[in-house]
């Protein structure tokens, strides 16, 4: 089997129901290594970017305003975004992830345990899990910058220029 990444996001939804904590330890079933995580607050960009694939749906814009967090308020407008690394991670993830509807799940996948259809007609499946491996490369790439990670998963480069930092004091 192949040595893969993926991309990993427990959902506002994941993180209103206080569902981190169940969300790992299911994914540690998967014996794969966190190579990278924290804490996102999502912008509009960011958001239509990770979607771009389905700009043309009609439940586009409350995708978008989903995965920022709009309808949890201001403390949920967040995702926690996370890499996995490790021998046949996608699939392995999907698989613990569950289907994308909640209601079609096993209910011993995350989104089949904790997921649910509201009655606006939206999926909180309180997870993303990369689909394949282009995906997971883009959605890495996108989430992440190279130093953001525990090794190199894709080539990078270092340049030098001067930029404005914000840094303690």
């Amino acid at each position: 089997m192949k040595r893969q990444s993926t991309l990993v996001l427990v959902k506002p939804d994941g993180l209103v129901k206080s569902l981190t904590g169940n969300i790992l330890t299911k994914l540690s079933e998967g014996k794969l290594v966190i190579i990278a995580a924290k804490v996102v607050k999502v912008s509009r960009e960011l958001a239509e970017e990770h979607y771009r694939h389905l700009k043309d749906k009609p439940f586009f814009d409350g995708l978008i305003r989903y995965i920022q967090g709009e309808p949890y308020g201001e403390d949920y407008k967040r995702v926690l975004a996370l890499v996995y690394e490790g021998e046949d991670a996608i699939n392995k993830v999907r698989a613990m992830a569950g289907s994308t509807n909640p209601e079609e799940a096993s209910p011993t996948s995350i989104r089949g345990a904790y997921g649910r259809i509201t009655t606006k007609g939206v999926f909180e499946n309180v997870i993303h899990a990369s689909a394949n491996e282009e995906d997971s490369e883009r959605e890495i790439k996108l989430w992440f910058k190279p130093e953001e990670l525990v090794g190199d998963i894709f080539p990078s480069k270092v340049t030098t220029h001067q930029v404005e930092e914000r840094i303690w004091i």
